[in-house]
């Protein structure tokens, strides 16, 4: 959970865009995700488009994000290019479960199962 303290010595842009890269780090934020429109994350910790806008480029410019015209901004996909497909996949396997209104521990069990070439209990 991302929070900007107003009374920091440091600015807004730079506590986002430091929480945001400890994220991706961490692993809390995996390759491929999809991050907020730069509004709706405005919004929602009550900070001015702009300052969202400028931890997003600081974060674009390091190659941690990228923008991916009207689809979105993601995290960064690392690795070899095998990796980087199964990233994608991953990221709209999420997307479709969020569809389909799926909580994650049932989206892993079918994950799982289909692994392990069964059908997943109910």
């Amino acid at each position: 959970m991302i929070v900007v303290d107003p009374r920091s010595p440091v600015p807004p842009y730079e506590q986002l865009r430091a929480q945001l890269l400890d994220a991706v780090v961490s692993g809390e934020l995996a390759p491929g995700a999809r991050l907020p429109t730069v509004r709706r994350l405005a919004e929602d910790l009550a900070l001015a488009p702009g300052t969202v806008a400028r931890a997003y480029r600081e974060l674009e410019a390091s190659r941690v994000i990228e923008t991916r015209g009207r689809n979105g901004t993601f995290v960064s996909p690392h690795g070899d290019p095998a990796r980087q497909e199964a990233q994608r996949a991953a990221a709209r396997y999420v997307e479709q479960m969020r569809m389909l209104r799926l909580d994650a521990d049932e989206a892993l069990a079918l994950v799982a199962a289909a692994l392990r070439g069964t059908a997943a209990a109910s």
